[in-house]
């Protein structure tokens, strides 16, 4: 199954102040995207790498990855005022309709090889039941189903107690042994990310995660475990925080 991932980094990085470039600030001496790019490069089943990024960087971006050998990056998607209207320009680069996207922030550099593979297969591999989905796949309503589901993701369960408030005051305690903090990659048969994108974009709905827009179209996602270690890099501490945990990953 040919895989084509999909690397939005098109934001604006504002909680790094002025002129800050995300994606290019540089971790342990190499810019923050090349992380997770090239463990993305090393996936055998990974054909196609399509980063999204502002307009105005793509050219820079492009010296970038040729400087560091990404033979897999064939082009680069423009980004879009959204998250989602990022990923939305890159699907619409994907010319192999019947691959599985991979969906993975530029801004998570602390990518391990091994969840990707197992998320690649969580999708593909075919439900062991005599009502089994073969990896031929049904499709109905375009939804197009592999391992029984619409999309794969990560996620870690959450540590710390979390309670629902408004205007400052607490309204609910939530039970925490049922909630996920969600990660990427998020992993989906073609058919099922693009439909969910185009009715999303055609509603004006909007969401910062995409398994969202496949649930919404009635998608079923199952999630695995990913890792902590798998940080956003959000803020300037955030970038502190993956420098330790690369040295104790060393």
């Amino acid at each position: 199954m040919r895989v084509v991932a999909i690397v939005p980094a098109a934001g604006m990085g504002k909680r790094f102040g002025p002129g800050a470039n995300k994606p290019f600030l540089h971790l342990n001496g190499r810019p923050l995207i090349i992380w997770p790019l090239e463990v993305l490069e090393s996936v055998p089943d990974i054909v196609e790498i399509i980063p999204v990024l502002r307009s105005e960087d793509m050219e820079y971006g492009q010296g970038i990855f040729e400087e560091y050998g990404l033979s897999k990056i064939k082009t680069i998607a423009p980004g879009g005022k959204e998250r989602q209207d990022s990923v939305y320009n890159g699907l619409r680069l994907i010319d192999d309709k019947k691959c599985i996207v991979l969906i993975h922030d530029g801004v998570r550099p602390l990518l391990e090889r091994k969840l990707i593979e197992e998320a690649i297969r969580e999708v593909i591999t075919p439900v062991p039941s005599p009502r089994r989905i073969r990896m031929s796949a049904e499709e109905k309503g375009g939804k197009r189903r592999f391992n029984g589901v619409e999309g794969v993701i990560l996620g870690v369960p959450l540590k710390d107690t979390i309670k629902e408030a408004r205007d400052g005051m607490i309204k609910k305690t939530l039970k925490r042994g049922s909630l996920w903090s969600v990660q990427t990659p998020q992993v989906f048969p073609y058919k099922s990310i693009l439909t969910a994108y185009d009715q999303a974009m055609k509603e004006r709905f909007y969401s910062t995660d995409d398994s969202a827009l496949v649930e919404r179209f009635g998608g079923k996602v199952r999630i695995i475990m990913g890792s902590y270690s798998n940080i956003k890099v959000t803020t300037p501490e955030d970038l502190k925080i993956a420098e330790v945990l690369l040295r104790n990953m060393a």
